[in-house]
């Protein structure tokens, strides 16, 4: 064999089945082959188990796909490139021309624009509600026909609590689907409820540390593998390398988290009693509106505190701009604590209605709270807050 064969055909290594790694190898590779066409052929009729090509499966991927799906209480994963990917590769899977969604103001903003404009676009109308409107739901689902009904639990950026189990009852009843942005929660919250399809950011909590993004969908076999041959051929999926870390990320998921809804209950309560601001979101706050329904619903509070200072945008900037150890910057679940000033959580495409319904004013500034030491954080937001109003 030439060398210049030899570089692109190198000697095969086999790992004996009693010497097995610890750690899971990164299956780094676009292609798997079989022995021959009638394997692959039998491959592709799913008549045996393998691997061919890496958009629609990879070892590495079925791995964090097992772990995810066990977490969440279901049986099958599909895992996406980003977070929103995961939404708009759901939405096409699930929707077509005529079909009705069921979305909410306190949606995320990208899921808000999927629904009314690029599924607009193919036909598919839409209703947006207030996710505390019961009556209304409950109203619409008995009156018009709905295709599925997307929303988040705790809501981005004000914490909302959506009544999980009266929303999944009425939809059932309505033979509406229902997705669930269970991102905030995270893996361990919500399974026990009647939810179809999960969503989930693996960039926040599962990756953990802010250096890798990917998506998950996660639910019933049948229905998961049914939006797999929809899905796949769009081809959004997850690359193996940042499987493999987001994998790594998981073994740390439960101390991280928490360790930080430990840290944002005692943010959250020194903040509550901080003369310069008007109001706390945090479900872990007794406080809270909808806490009794958050303890009934969720095993902890989440990592995200928001809050409505006594001021307005300049007052909101100056604060975020004061902070040390937070820095502003999208996404939430890093180890590092983050700020997002009023500025980049307003939205100017509510009506006067639809804004008030959202809590998102010109004071509002979300907090993704880290894994620093919580004196250190309430010292830090005490300076903030004082140099915001000098």
């Amino acid at each position: 064999m030439k060398n210049t064969t030899l570089v692109n055909h190198p000697p095969a290594v086999e790992v004996p089945k009693d010497n097995r790694p610890l750690v899971a190898p990164i299956y780094q590779s676009v292609k798997f082959s079989f022995d021959d066409t009638d394997e692959t052929l039998r491959y592709q009729r799913a008549e045996r188990a393998g691997f061919f090509y890496s958009r629609t499966s990879n070892p590495t991927l079925a791995q964090l796909q097992g772990l995810l799906s066990k977490l969440q209480g279901r049986d099958d994963c599909l895992l996406t490139g980003s977070g929103v990917s995961t939404i708009a590769a759901s939405l096409l899977a699930l929707c077509k021309a005529g079909d009705h969604v069921l979305l909410f103001v306190e949606s995320y903003g990208p899921t808000r624009y999927i629904v009314q404009r690029l599924l607009g676009k193919f036909g598919v109308a839409h209703t947006m509600l207030s996710i505390e409107d019961l009556p209304g739901i409950e109203q619409l689902l008995e009156e018009k026909p709905t295709r599925l009904a997307i929303f988040e639990s705790p809501t981005n950026p004000v914490t909302k609590i959506a009544d999980i189990e009266h929303l999944t009852s009425k939809a059932r009843a309505a033979g509406c689907l229902t997705v669930l942005d269970n991102t905030f929660a995270g893996f361990h919250n919500h399974g026990q409820y009647d939810i179809d399809v999960y969503l989930h950011s693996l960039t926040k909590y599962a990756s953990g540390h802010g250096d890798v993004m990917g998506g998950a969908i996660i639910g019933r076999h049948e229905l998961i593998g049914a939006m797999r041959k929809d899905i796949g051929p769009m081809g959004p999926a997850l690359d193996p390398h940042a499987a493999f870390l987001i994998q790594r990320g998981m073994r740390t998921y439960f101390l991280r988290y928490e360790r930080q809804c430990a840290n944002a209950l005692i943010v959250s309560e020194f903040l509550q009693a901080h003369p310069r601001v008007k109001r706390v979101h945090y479900p872990g706050l007794s406080t809270h509106p909808q806490h009794a329904l958050a303890r009934r619903q969720m095993k902890d509070f989440g990592t995200v505190v928001s809050i409505e200072l006594d001021g307005g945008f300049r007052e909101g900037a100056r604060f975020a701009e004061s902070l040390e150890l937070f820095s502003i910057a999208a996404s939430v679940g890093s180890t590092e604590s983050l700020v997002m000033p009023p500025q980049l959580l307003y939205s100017g495409e509510y009506t006067a209605e639809q804004r008030a319904q959202s809590l998102v004013g010109k004071g509002t500034v979300r907090l993704s709270i880290g894994l620093e030491d919580e004196s250190d954080l309430n010292n830090d937001l005490a300076q903030a807050l004082t140099k915001a109003f000098n």
